[in-house]
């Protein structure tokens, strides 16, 4: 399975939404999810405290807004 990084913090609704998103696709386009507190790295925060959420899919990185169609393409690029 492919990796997926979402960079989130506590307490950001619409990094919930693409966690959702992520987990609905998940069983057509396998990935793992792993998830990054910017809050514990001050370079982290700096680059993405106004962006958030931030999903890196392979060579494809988003930000928000992510549509469930931006996650479905960068998926199917991983998984062919």
């Amino acid at each position: 399975m492919r990796p997926v990084i979402l960079y989130t913090k506590e307490n950001c609704h619409l990094c919930d939404i693409v966690k959702a998103q992520l987990a609905d696709l998940a069983e057509r386009y396998p990935h793992t999810l792993q998830e990054v507190d910017i809050t514990t790295d001050p370079d982290l925060y700096a680059r993405y405290r106004y962006i958030i959420p931030v999903v890196q899919i392979g060579d494809h990185t988003h930000k928000a807004p992510i549509t469930p169609l931006d996650l479905r393409y960068a998926l199917k690029m991983i998984n062919g």
